[in-house]
């Protein structure tokens, strides 16, 4: 089930919060397990066939859990660790099997199962306790605002919040803004950005320009797809008393590449950073050792992301240029001004994309030609102009929303909550709400590009 379906929006999510609510309930213990039972008919309604794999990835984690604890407590520290290999060769193979054969793959395997391993993780490095609780556990991967698609979401982070929670009016409110921005940035923006995308590489014959821009709806269609999602989990989130870190900070707005892996899918890099990169060393060696730590989380990171050779490339891809902006020229770097080195660096991540969206090698190498005029058909041609001027406003308005300003805008004018300007703020949300049902009723349905990976 997706958030920006009719179905999620005035069936599903209205009677969980209901019953969530207006239950005479004071159990949080009680709210728990409710939402838990909730997060199964989610899942279950994507899939049903998947869910007992799902259960069993949560059974056999919970139980390694709980003997690498006994194991840490007894003293038994190499039993511990062959709990802990144990439960990543399983977890990893069931991805693999999945995720790099012909099987169908699960909705979601990879972000549950980077919850289920962030646990075990989690509870052998003693980064958090576990109290032996199954319920607790459990609803951690299970919660369903980031089951299916992130963010990735730390068991440490989680574990806290899950029996010390406090429903507040606040986060009720706050909760129904981010929800309605992800909303926004779901419908009225990735799901257009998807309809010129397709319509551009539709084409029999390209001209370099309209290459170009190809690759700036995808990139585009990308963010707004994949940021709109997080922010809609973490809206659901808060709506029910949790709050979640968030998963883009305006990439597109980055000066540098490790800036921009700082700001986008901040979750993703976190995990690979606290369980990848620091157990192998970290910064904390040599600089043949820190080249090597990085080749293999961006490695990692490529096949984490899909099972062909362009996911693999795009992520040595992108190591390499981290490399070269540490090692190489980390110097040099402020002699550029800023705005060179934003718009370098999106050039340079609009560039890799190119692997993400083609389907194999061969295919990437032809669209990288196109770029450059071997389609024959010049820099630019008729087409160009067509798809340009007709989707002009979708892109400006897309290039301001991938910037600071809507939300400073939002903030001034919430500062005063009775002000004219707070009644212009509620009435445009409402506004959008009504333009995101229009577009989803009058469109066919468009699901998350990340429920792919």
């Amino acid at each position: 089930m997706s958030f920006s379906t009719l179905t999620f929006l005035f069936l599903f999510f209205p009677v969980v919060l209901a019953i969530y609510y207006l239950i005479p309930i004071r159990s949080t213990r009680i709210r728990t397990f409710i939402l838990l039972l909730f997060s199964l008919v989610f899942y279950a309604w994507g899939d049903i066939r998947y869910l007992p794999l799902l259960l069993l990835s949560v059974l056999f984690n919970y139980l390694t859990g709980q003997e690498i604890a006994l194991c840490r407590a007894g003293g038994r520290a190499n039993r511990a660790r062959i709990a802990l290999i144990a439960a990543v060769i399983f977890d990893v193979a069931v991805l693999a099997v999945f995720k790099y054969s012909n099987l169908a793959q699960p909705i979601g395997i990879s972000f549950y199962t980077f919850s289920a391993l962030s646990y075990v993780f989690d509870i052998y490095m003693e980064r958090a306790e576990t109290d032996g609780d199954l319920l607790h556990v459990a609803f951690y991967i299970l919660f369903f605002p980031k089951l299916i698609s992130g963010p990735v979401v730390q068991y440490k982070d989680l574990k806290e919040q899950i029996d010390n929670r406090v429903l507040k009016q606040s986060d009720l409110r706050e909760g129904v803004v981010l929800f309605l921005g992800g909303l926004f940035k779901k419908v009225l923006l990735a799901d257009n950005l998807s309809v010129a995308y397709a319509s551009v590489t539709g084409l029999e014959k390209m001209a370099g320009a309209t290459a170009f821009l190809g690759i700036l709806f995808y990139g585009l269609q990308l963010y707004f797809d994949f940021s709109g999602y997080s922010d809609m989990a973490i809206g659901l989130s808060r709506m029910f008393g949790f709050r979640l870190e968030k998963n883009f900070n305006y990439p597109y707005a980055s000066d540098g590449i490790a800036d921009f892996w700082r700001r986008w899918h901040i979750s993703l890099g976190a995990w690979f950073r606290n369980y990848v990169y620091i157990p192998l060393g970290g910064n904390r060696c040599s600089r043949e050792m820190q080249i090597r730590n990085l080749m293999v989380v961006w490695l990692f990171t490529g096949i984490w992301h899909g099972n062909t050779l362009n996911y693999v490339i795009w992520g040595l891809y992108h190591g390499v240029l981290v490399l070269l902006e540490r090692f190489v020229i980390a110097e040099n770097r402020e002699r550029v001004p800023k705005a060179v080195r934003i718009l370098i660096t999106d050039i340079l991540v609009y560039i890799g994309w190119i692997f993400f969206f083609s389907p194999d090698l061969g295919s990437a190498l032809a669209y990288f030609g196109r770029l450059f005029g071997t389609d024959g058909v010049g820099f630019a041609n008729g087409a160009t102009a067509y798809y340009l001027s007709g989707n002009l406003l979708l892109l400006a308005a897309s290039l301001i929303c991938c910037s600071p300003l809507p939300a400073r805008l939002q903030n001034m004018m919430v500062i005063r909550k009775k002000s004219p300007a707070f009644y212009v703020y509620i009435g445009l949300y409402a506004v959008l709400f009504l333009f995101c049902v229009a577009n989803m009723v009058g469109s066919t349905y468009s699901s998350f590009l990340y429920f792919q990976f």
